[in-house]
């Protein structure tokens, strides 16, 4: 302190020690600029610093920031709601129900009945004592204040319908069916086991006496559901869980732009602290803007050049990046230089702060195992551990030997030297510079080639060598093209793109931008007509695979909340591994493709949006957008957006349906943002959630403020559905396979169905169902309507036909293998069968029918269910109509009444009126009564009709379907068997060929046997196996003639069975 007073009463006692190492500043803020600081001096050094550690460490729990919803209800409203509470008392030491009613102020009646149901006052100017309100006491309280009913919902419906708890194995079946996460491997990750279930019961039901049989009440469901079990993302993509090892061009790196901002690019305060904040929320790369300073000392300056912004000192930002550099992460700083300093007395100062200041974490030399040759990866993360790399440009190593060329030289250095101190940024008059750059200015480069020709002449090669040598693995040179530096092939040279120029290649040539930053590192930064700090959307160059997408970290805007919620995972080191096919040299990625990715899982999402809770403390509607942020096919902007609950903030329910994100094309890309706004679009909070890393199931989302720091109480419950992409062409191959005896059962189902509708006998619907009217995809049974005012008015529908051809089955005329025979005949002879009729309906014309008939069938039924809901309309505006009249007509006579009486009152006259009021009101009464029975009838009989209308306009479109199906069947089996014997006559050709050869084989291997024997009895004996095989070859034609002969009869009087067998059906629908 610089009062001498404070700091000797500081001082005093201070045997403990210096007081600099007895100092503690708590900095804190509700982001990076707006920060206060808390001072605060411990008796010894080593409690200061014992007080520092845990504090820090507190500050920077992943755990802590990421506590399950029941850690947030018992925790944070116990450090900061209820200790409000708890301080805020009366001078008798009793805590004021106003302070509670104050605090949840949306809904006075609502925290009355709170109070009520913990036996606690509820008057607002009673007052509780202290020793009453514990902190159970304050749970049941908020509990209360939050009634949950879609929760009972759930457990009932997962069997605790006619008792109060659910069974081990309930619980067990919940949790493996819809909480567990479908993608992950089944050995690795089994499913949980009854004991395992039970640990779990044991652990979060109230009741010890339930818990010890395997029962779990809903309380314990609800704290289940908000326990540390059932967080939304597992808990080890908090922690360091991605590969370190690989290239550090294979990793998102979190990297920042203009640093030492606090408000815009054109004026406003530049400070030291920001680069302290932005290391301690865990960016990685930093940028520095250096300036020659202009005081007597000589000290650079940072600052944004040719701006109203101020000046801070270069030495100091070293400092606190020195300071700062490894609190939250080990992994290397990227200090990005931009620097304008053409003093070359000033560029040694700044070198030689690097070196003294930094130490050893400097990286000064290339490492042994990664030269700096063509060919040679960068190093990991993991080998450059607590290590500050330096991005500055290089000067190069040329002589300059001969007195023209150093003339020249001089000359060139004297101009740029000249020119240079016009774009000075204090200079006035100095024009507008070109804001789009940031390490690339073209004239200011070729004035330091000049200087660098120079070689070794004066101070200035001096002064430039020494800041050069700091830079190694991040060389930054001006980007030429893909071509030139695939053929380079130097991974330590990097280019910088300003977002304009960057989203030019990358819409240019997507595939060769993605394959450029596997070897190389490319840094993009926001374009200099964002004067007013905005960012860009960092999304679209992580596509790209581009590692140092550097942002505004002064503006916390969509685009920034996305890249926090990027770097919020992997320990928050600020690196995150890129996806594979970003990175193996192997295979090509276009960061713009629409179809599925060969070796890349797709994932299907789907999200329901149930109920919030303490969203605000304001008494305002409240609506939740949600989307999606990934490559171009998978980003959907406001996919989903709720309706506005009416006035209630505390417990909205949102029945709607959920949002379906069918395929997430890249989900290691992908994420998932979920938003909530008060009706007049104030943002209250949000989440970022990794789709990669979304566990499946019922959630509390608890929600984040812009800056992602986690709120106390608003949160959101969720139904998610996460699993892999199915192809709608395997959609219900899959269905069946996954759940044979759930097919099953629903085709007995569907038969049932048909029965209902057409009022025939089960038997003979069966038989319908065989000729093809019932389809066999499971997953396309229509929704029924919903009942109105009681009664459902949809009939149950047939189930929709068969959406695609199952090529799976064998083509006409396909025939099996020939079975092992020694008989040569039947070697050869192939067995051919006729198409059976389940064969026959999976062809095309047939199945584009059944689709014909299914939307006929919905299209009717959706007429039918417009004419009751009309109808319905109709009599209920009817039924207002009455009732407004007689309330109306009522009122009158009351009000007659009631004058009369007061009449009568006031003249003492005799009571003649009321009995003839008492008559009329009678009479209104069985009035009312008999319209509403008559209107009651009516509508019952119109809607009887209505029903019957449907019935026989479906039965009779039943029927006619069944008559065009057979005969479709019938055109199908004759088109089909016609191709099969077209087929088999090719087939007895191929047949008789096959014949011959095996014979001419059996041949060929007698003569070869005879060879060996006497000339002449060989030729004998050729000559009579010569003979022989002409007449066994004549036998066998004819024989296997005969035998083709009588597999074609057998094959068509099969055919003529089968369309027998579908014309039988014709009188049944006549």
């Amino acid at each position: 302190p610089q009062d001498p007073k404070l700091r000797e009463l500081l001082d005093a006692g201070n045997a403990g020690g210096r007081l600099e190492n007895r100092m503690i500043t708590v900095v804190y803020g509700p982001d990076l600029v707006n920060i206060s600081y808390l001072n605060l001096v411990a008796f010894q050094d080593d409690i200061a610093k014992e007080w520092s550690d845990e504090v820090f460490s507190l500050a920077t729990n992943l755990l802590a920031q990421n506590m399950s919803r029941d850690a947030f209800l018992e925790f944070q409203p116990v450090a900061l709601v209820y200790t409000k509470l708890k301080l805020q008392v009366t001078p008798e030491g009793r805590i004021p129900l106003k302070n509670i009613y104050r605090l949840f102020s949306s809904d006075r009646k609502r925290v009355e009945t709170a109070l009520e149901a913990c036996n606690l006052p509820s008057s607002r100017n009673d007052s509780i004592p202290q020793d009453d309100f514990t902190p159970e006491v304050y749970r049941v309280f908020l509990n209360n204040l939050c009634p949950r009913p879609e929760i009972d919902h759930i457990f009932s419906e997962f069997g605790a319908k006619s008792k109060p708890y659910l069974t081990v194995d309930q619980m067990m079946d919940f949790i493996n069916l819809k909480q567990r996460d479908p993608r992950l491997n089944e050995i690795l990750y089994p499913p949980l086991k009854q004991e395992q279930v039970q640990v779990l019961i044991e652990k979060y039901e109230p009741n010890s006496n339930l818990a010890k049989k395997g029962q779990i009440s809903v309380d314990g469901f609800m704290r289940y559901l908000s326990g540390e079990e059932n967080g939304v993302v597992p808990p080890e993509k908090l922690d360091l869980n991605e590969d370190m090892s690989q290239p550090l061009s294979h990793y998102f790196i979190n990297s920042s732009h203009n640093t030492y901002l606090t408000a815009g690019q054109l004026a406003g305060n530049s400070s030291v602290e920001m680069y302290r904040q932005v290391l301690l929320s865990g960016c990685r790369c930093v940028e520095l803007d250096c300036w020659k300073g202009r005081t007597a000392e000589e000290e650079p300056v940072i600052t944004h050049g040719f701006t109203m912004t101020t000046e801070i000192s270069f030495k100091e930002v070293i400092e606190a990046i020195a300071e700062c550099a490894f609190k939250t992460s080990p992994f290397p700083i990227l200090l990005s230089f931009e620097n304008h300093v053409d003093s070359p007395k000033q560029q040694a100062k700044m070198a030689e702060y690097c070196r003294l200041i930094f130490g050893d974490a400097l990286l000064m030399d290339p490492l042994e195992k990664y030269p700096l040759e063509a060919g040679v990866p960068l190093p990991s993360p993991m080998d450059l551990m607590y290590k500050i790399l330096v991005k500055n440009k290089k000067k190069s190593h040329k002589s300059a030997d001969g007195s023209a060329k150093k003339k020249l030289s001089e000359q060139a250095s004297n101009t740029c030297s000249d020119t240079s101190s016009m774009f000075e940024p204090s200079s006035p008059g100095a024009g507008e510079a070109d804001m789009e750059s940031d390490d690339d200015d073209d004239y200011d480069d070729d004035c330091k080639k000049s200087s660098m020709d120079e070689g070794t002449a004066g101070s200035e090669a001096m002064a430039t060598e020494e800041m050069s040598n700091l830079v190694n693995y991040i060389q930054p040179v001006k980007f030429e093209s893909f071509e030139v530096s695939k053929k380079r092939n130097k991974s330590f040279e990097m280019s910088s793109f300003v977002e304009t120029k960057g989203l030019e290649q990358l819409t240019k040539s997507p595939v060769e931008f993605v394959e450029y930053n596997k070897m190389q590192l490319s840094r993009i930064y926001p374009k200099g007509t964002r004067v007013d700090s905005s960012n860009y959307m960092p999304q679209v160059f992580w596509n790209a695979g581009c590692q140092m997408v550097a942002l505004n970290f002064q503006t916390v805007d969509l685009s920034m909340q996305i890249n926090m919620g990027m770097y919020e995972y992997n320990g928050k080191s600020g690196y995150r591994l890129k996806p594979e096919f970003m990175r193996r040299p192997d295979k090509h990625f276009d960061p713009f493709t629409e179809g599925i990715v060969d070796g890349i899982v797709a994932n299907t999402l789907s999200v329901k949006i149930i109920s919030g809770q303490f969203l605000s403390d304001k008494k305002v509607g409240t609506y939740v957008e949600v989307d999606m942020f990934g490559l171009p096919v998978d980003t959907r902007r406001k996919a989903l957006k709720t309706k506005t609950s009416q006035g209630n903030a505390v417990n909205p329910v949102w029945e709607e349906e959920a949002i379906v994100f069918k395929k997430v094309v890249l989900p290691s890309l992908a994420c998932l943002r979920l938003a909530v706004y008060e009706e007049g679009g104030k943002f209250i909070g949000h989440r970022i959630l990794p789709v990669s890393a979304i566990r499946p199931g019922y959630h509390y989302i608890c929600l984040r403020n812009e800056r992602n720091q986690p709120l106390t109480l608003p949160a959101l419950f969720v139904y998610i559905e996460v699993k892999d992409y199915v192809p709608d062409t395997y959609a219900d191959v899959i269905e069946a396979l996954s759940n044979p005896i759930r097919y099953v059962n629903l085709m007995e189902q569907r038969a049932k169905q048909l029965a209902a509708l057409t009022l025939e006998d089960e038997e003979e619907v069966k038989k319908e169902i065989d000729h093809g009217d019932a389809p066999s995809e499971a997953n396309n049974e229509p929704r029924p309507t919903p009942a109105e005012n009681g009664v459902n008015f949809t009939a149950s529908l047939t189930p929709k036909p068969a959406t695609q051809v199952v090529h799976s089955q064998p083509a006409p005329g396909s025939v099996k293998a020939p079975a092992k025979t020694e008989d040569l005949i039947q070697s050869v002879l192939t067995e051919v069968e006729a198409q059976t009729i389940e064969e026959l309906k999976q062809q095309k014309s047939f199945v584009k029918l059944q689709k014909k008939h299914y939307k006929e069938m919905k299209d009717l039924v959706k007429r039918h269910h417009k004419k009751t809901t009309d109808l319905i309309k109709e009599h209920t505006a009817k039924y207002n109509e009455i009732q407004n009249d007689y309330l109306r007509r009522r009122a009158v006579l009351e009000k007659t009444a009631k004058r009369d009486s007061k009449k009568r009152s006031e003249t003492s006259s005799p009571d003649h009126s009321s009995s003839t009021i008492e008559q009329e009101l009678a009479a209104l009464d069985s009035e009312m009564t008999q319209k509403l029975v008559e209107l009651k009838e009516k509508q019952q009989q119109q809607l009887l009709n209505l029903r019957q209308e449907q019935y026989y306009s479906e039965k009779y479109q039943k029927r006619e379907h069944i008559k065009l199906l057979i005969q479709k069947l019938t055109d199908v089996a004759e088109e089909c068997q016609n191709n099969q014997l077209k087929k088999l006559k090719e087939t007895c050709e191929k047949e008789k060929k096959e014949l011959k050869k095996k014979m001419d084989k059996k041949r060929q291997e007698k003569i070869t046997e005879a060879k060996s024997k006497d000339k002449n009895q060989m030729e004998e004996e050729k000559t009579e196996m010569i003979r022989s095989y002409i007449q066994e070859v004549v036998q066998y034609i004819k024989r296997l003639e005969d035998a083709q002969s009588k597999r074609q009869e057998k094959l068509v009087e099969k055919h003529k069975e089968i369309r027998q067998q579908i014309l039988d059906e014709k009188p049944k629908v006549k």
